[in-house]
């Protein structure tokens, strides 16, 4: 048992915490359980969890402050639990770093399915299928689909589960214009009614970090106006 993923959820409502660890433990998983946004902060950073589901209303530290400063140091996937109606503060929440959101209140076997979905994404060994392509290789930039990793003019980047799948997925696909529904149809699985901006701001932190360690490669990513984005690699 010992590759079973390690999930942290973190909620200051008791009865949420155990029905969500109620079916992720019939499913499977093993789970630690956080009431506030200081013990999530020091639970996340002293164990390799393989994900955390995050409230983002906590006492102490809001589960923005938490999802911040995990980001500072971990790709760890997160999903955000929100309340109905906090587009923007779900906005904020993709901005630093969250993978994904699950409105309250929520199905445990919708949030179960989520958990799912983004580990084998992230690249859970047990959930992981292999890929005939290993790499994917352009000017300065090697995208090494089995070890998930990004490499920019030699220097390996730190990307986020869903950032690194929304770059294959336009990689694979040079130069095709896609529209914002359809990353989000294909690359999150599923429709999220509205919250378009989402693949703004994953896109604006995907060319952020390719930028650091070479202009050329982050625009590859090009933004068709009034359309979408593609991958270009003669930008």
């Amino acid at each position: 048992m010992d590759h079973q993923p390690y999930i942290l959820v973190v909620d200051d409502e008791e009865r949420i915490r155990r029905l969500v660890r109620m079916y992720l433990e019939r499913s499977g998983f093993r789970v630690d359980e956080a009431e506030d946004g200081n013990e999530a902060l020091q639970m996340a950073l002293a164990k390799p969890y393989s994900l955390l589901i995050l409230d983002l209303m906590l006492p102490g530290l809001d589960g923005r402050d938490v999802c911040n400063q995990v980001r500072q140091s971990s790709n760890v996937p997160i999903i955000m639990l929100t309340a109905a109606g906090d587009e923007t503060q779900r906005i904020h929440g993709f901005e630093l770093g969250a993978d994904d959101y699950v409105v309250k209140p929520f199905s445990p076997r919708e949030l179960v399915m989520r958990v799912k979905a983004l580990l084998k994404r992230s690249g859970e060994p047990e959930m992981q299928k292999p890929d005939l392509q290993q790499m994917l290789s352009f000017r300065d930039l090697a995208i090494h689909l089995d070890a998930r990793r990004v490499e920019v003019a030699g220097q390996e980047i730190s990307l986020t589960p869903k950032e690194f799948d929304l770059l294959v997925y336009m990689a694979q696909r040079p130069d095709k214009v896609f529209s914002r529904e359809e990353l989000l149809r294909d690359v999150w699985n599923y429709q999220f009614y509205g919250d378009q901006r989402t693949v703004d701001t994953h896109i604006k932190r995907l060319r952020e970090k390719l930028g650091q360690a070479s202009e050329r490669v982050s625009l590859y990513i090009g933004t068709v106006w009034g359309v979408g984005y593609k991958f270009e690699v003669n930008p």
